[in-house]
């Protein structure tokens, strides 16, 4: 008799390819005769499509908010409803804790702990700490194949062993601090989002931002980039220069290098690994004019820190995912920026790539003068911030506190 089951994988096997096999029995031959529901992103993904093209989706929110524009949490939710709704006898799960603050970790868990006697759950997971704690039967999947799992977390330690390169040109020093954020309060027609906001992030340091979905942890990044028209009315100090001063856009986003799990989705381009990183000089996607040597220089010491000089030719598009963001991350820092922004770096990657990006991260803080500024949801075990930023939710807008 199937029982309920979790089965923990690297990102490097077909994903698609497993949900197929356990959907269709192949994994698995009692779910043949049982009436199952499939809860994901991909499953989502098709809700939403068909929400933007029919103008209404049968996965209903709990607020006033359409599926596209709910937190991934508020999706999450109502796709289950909507799943249970047909009284499935199983359900599988696939990544179901990924891009959820800890509070929506927490209620979903809640919930399939209370439903753990009326259906059977399979999970797939990337990350080991995500198998629900009521899961004793676990396995591996390597090379199409399920195996039982055996508890362990092979990695090789110190795999950046080269040190990161020097600036291509003296960095222009910035009085203190680089962002001073003053009793900031900014909203949205009648829906207030921060209030009196107040942070100060300095030279060198590493922060963290946290804070549950919709408390603006975006909003907030958007007034520090320069992206938010609505810092303009704001008492903001950026990089030196007061905002609305008569400074651009671009002279904020000089000083800033930026990264986020969702920029994947729009690199599309056959640029190799080589010129992805120089393109990061050059503050585009892919190369329009010729770098100079200096600069084809830095991003091949780069390469090496990575350990990717032998495959610099091979197409970005040929990389793991883990891998890409490595790349990505090395572009966003060969300009050594004042600041690093890292939205989301770990969402989606498994276990052994979460601690490489860690890695690198942490390099980063400790050889370069660049400061960090990384947002997450969770608490990486390998990533250590020396300051948190936190984001607390009201009916009155979020205010904030350092922790």
């Amino acid at each position: 008799m199937l029982k309920h089951t979790a089965i923990y994988i690297s990102n490097l096997e077909n994903k698609k390819e497993l949900l197929r096999k356990i959907t269709s029995g192949l994994l698995f031959p009692e779910v043949l005769h049982l009436k199952g529901g499939v809860l994901s992103d991909i499953a989502l993904s098709k809700f939403i499509e068909k929400e933007i093209r029919y103008g209404q989706s049968h996965v209903q929110t709990t607020t006033s908010n359409t599926l596209k524009n709910s937190s991934e949490g508020e999706r999450k939710k109502a796709l289950l409803n909507y799943i249970l709704l047909s009284q499935p006898e199983y359900v599988l799960l696939d990544n179901v804790f990924d891009c959820l603050d800890i509070k929506s970790q927490s209620d979903l868990e809640n919930k399939l702990f209370q439903l753990k006697n009326q259906l059977i759950i399979i999970q797939i997971t990337t990350r080991k700490r995500d198998i629900l704690p009521f899961i004793y039967e676990v396995y591996s999947y390597e090379n199409e194949k399920l195996k039982p799992y055996d508890n362990k977390l092979e990695y090789k330690k110190d795999y950046f062993i080269n040190h990161l390169p020097k600036p291509y040109k003296n960095i222009v020093e910035i009085s203190v601090p680089l962002i001073r954020l003053n009793n900031i309060n900014l909203s949205y027609g009648e829906r207030q989002i921060l209030r009196d906001i107040s942070w100060e992030i300095k030279p060198n340091q590493f922060w963290q931002l946290v804070g549950p979905n919709g408390s603006g942890k975006s909003t907030l990044l958007s007034l520090i980039s320069g992206d938010n028209p609505k810092g303009y009315l704001q008492d903001m100090t950026l990089f030196g220069m007061k905002k609305g001063s008569g400074e651009s856009v671009w002279d904020i986003k000089k000083h800033i290098g930026f990264f986020s799990s969702e920029m994947l989705l729009g690199f599309r381009r056959p640029d190799t690994i080589e010129n992805m990183i120089i393109s990061g000089f050059l503050d585009s996607i892919g190369l329009y004019k010729y770098p100079t040597d200096i600069q084809i220089n830095i991003a091949h010491k780069w390469l090496d820190v990575l350990n990717m000089y032998h495959i610099k030719d091979k197409s970005f598009q040929s990389l793991a995912n883990g891998h890409k963001r490595l790349v990505l991350i090395a572009r966003a820092m060969v300009k050594h920026p004042s600041l690093l922004i890292l939205d989301e770096p770990t969402n989606g990657l498994d276990d052994n790539d979460a601690i490489l990006l860690a890695e690198l991260v942490n390099k980063i803080c400790k050889e370069s003068d660049t400061a960090i500024l990384y947002v997450s949801h969770r608490k990486e075990e390998s990533i250590n911030p020396d300051y948190i930023f936190e984001l607390i939710p009201s009916q009155q807008g979020s205010t904030g506190r350092i922790l």
